[in-house]
């Protein structure tokens, strides 16, 4: 890495997860960083419940931490999720391993604590500066600089950089100023889903033990509604529930008395009321949040401002990548600042181009994905046939670990490969062996080589026939 010789200024709108990370790396690069959030300081305040989906942490997202030198101790804050635990309305549980190959999982992990250790590590940065409870009101994206409402006295301040970046959230104010802005040309798009969700929780024993296995995301999938959780470092589980907002038998809209949630609940996952005592005092006391993508172009503005992270990119929660995806955006911008490191002046315009070029693709590529996975656990999860082609790629990776990647795990462990690419390859292998396995093509007694082989082969034709198709 090349130390820049010219001090720059740089100004960050937002302090979520995307936006420390980013400041701490930028300021390990040498320049001089203000970092500023609307929210109160979260290592000061209680943070209020069921406002976050738990986190999952995979490979990419570690990467990204590993560059800014904190992978090790974030990952005393995890707890490793070995495969999906799916639970039938019977209680009958079974463990769907997420790959065959044992060093391969993904972490639970509490958005704060990981949010509150980033903070920490930049604020260790002798230039590094943090504003909390300053709310962005207005960005004059060609001067690169930005005025903020401060909650506390009302005042109004005016911060300016050379440039900006905007990592502040799937409701990005900054990316407002770009959508609004009539000297160029913003696309802009927000697709909801007909689902939202509400957080729940399972709390620990009374020794602070796990009431259920603790190594695993749990699923309990019901086709048109689903629930997960995900365990914590004190024995507890975030749970969630995926529920429509209307026109089913069971939604949001007429889950509005005790008796009514508890019927639901004791039809649907009746394993899990026994685990959560004050289950409807939880369920009318926590808000219920949208779920939806954000889609957006430019991501640069006139080379002084840049969005990165969920004000860019935001999706749904269905794959787990959605930090993973803004950790990956600060290593591939980092990636390319390096590249452009000796420059004595970096044309900065040149450069976010560039980097929303080679990145754009990728992140609405997993947002697709993150669409399809949640159809994908909601209702193919507890399919005989998903579970036959699941149990068919656990084999082939355990077996064969260097030539076969399921499409999960293209997508969440093997980080060398982009997300466009993980979804081409990833939906032609499923298209394979969904096709093979109903034609019956892949008896019991076929050697499991020879079924590789197969998959393989026919995974080869899907792509041809696409390339063709789409030239």
């Amino acid at each position: 890495m090349k130390q820049q010789y010219i001090m720059k200024n740089i100004l960050i709108i937002g302090a979520g997860l995307c936006g420390s990370l980013l400041a701490l790396r930028m300021a390990q690069r040498g320049y001089n960083v203000t970092l500023v959030e609307k929210r109160p300081d979260l290592r000061k305040t209680t943070q209020d419940a069921g406002r976050s989906i738990n986190l999952a942490l995979s490979d990419r997202g570690l990467r990204g931490l590993r560059l800014a030198g904190v992978e090790e101790a974030v990952k005393k804050l995890c707890i490793p999720m070995n495969g999906r635990m799916i639970h039938d309305k019977e209680g009958t549980t079974f463990l769907s391993p997420y790959s065959g190959r044992k060093d391969e999982y993904i972490n639970s992990i509490s958005r704060p604590g990981l949010n509150m250790l980033l903070l920490d590590e930049a604020e260790k940065m002798p230039n590094v500066q943090l504003i909390f409870n300053h709310a962005c009101e207005d960005v004059d994206l060609e001067n690169a600089s930005a005025t903020f409402k401060n909650y506390i006295s009302n005042e109004k301040v005016t911060y300016s950089a050379d440039v900006i970046f905007g990592t502040d959230g799937a409701g990005s104010a900054v990316r407002k100023n770009m959508f609004e802005s009539h000297k160029f040309l913003f696309s802009f798009s927000q697709e909801w889903l007909s689902h939202g969700y509400k957080e729940l929780e399972i709390p620990a024993t009374e020794n602070n033990g796990y009431r259920t296995y603790k190594n695993a995301l749990h699923i309990w999938p019901r086709g048109e509604d689903m629930l997960i959780a995900l365990p914590n470092l004190d024995g507890s589980f975030t749970v969630t529930l995926f529920l429509p907002y209307e026109n089913s038998d069971y939604c949001f809209a007429n889950l509005t008395t005790p008796e009514m949630v508890h019927e639901y609940f004791n039809k649907e996952f009746p394993d899990v009321v026994a685990m959560i005592p004050n289950l409807s005092e939880e369920f009318f006391g926590n808000p219920t949040g949208p779920l939806g993508t954000v889609k957006c172009a430019p991501w640069n503005a006139f080379g002084k401002t840049l969005l990165l992270g969920d004000a860019a990119h935001a999706i749904v929660p269905f794959y787990g990548q959605g930090m993973n995806a803004s950790f990956e955006d600060v290593v591939v911008f980092d990636e390319l600042l390096e590249k452009h490191a000796s420059e004595e002046n970096i044309n900065w315009n040149k450069l976010f181009k560039e980097y929303e070029t080679f990145r754009k693709k990728d992140t609405d590529a997993i947002a697709d994905l993150a669409v399809d996975n949640f159809h994908e656990m909601k209702e193919h999860t507890a399919m005989e046939i998903f579970q036959k082609k699941r149990k068919l790629e656990t084999a082939f990776e355990a077996e064969f670990p260097k030539e076969y990647y399921s499409k999960y795990s293209l997508v969440t462990f093997k980080e060398s490969i982009s997300y466009s690419a993980a979804l081409k390859l990833g939906r032609a292998q499923d298209k394979a062996i969904l096709n093979l396995l109903d034609d019956g093509k892949l008896p019991e007694q076929m050697p499991l080589k020879e079924k590789l082989e197969l998959v393989k082969k026919e995974t080869q034709a899907i792509l041809h026939d696409e390339e063709v198709a789409f030239g």
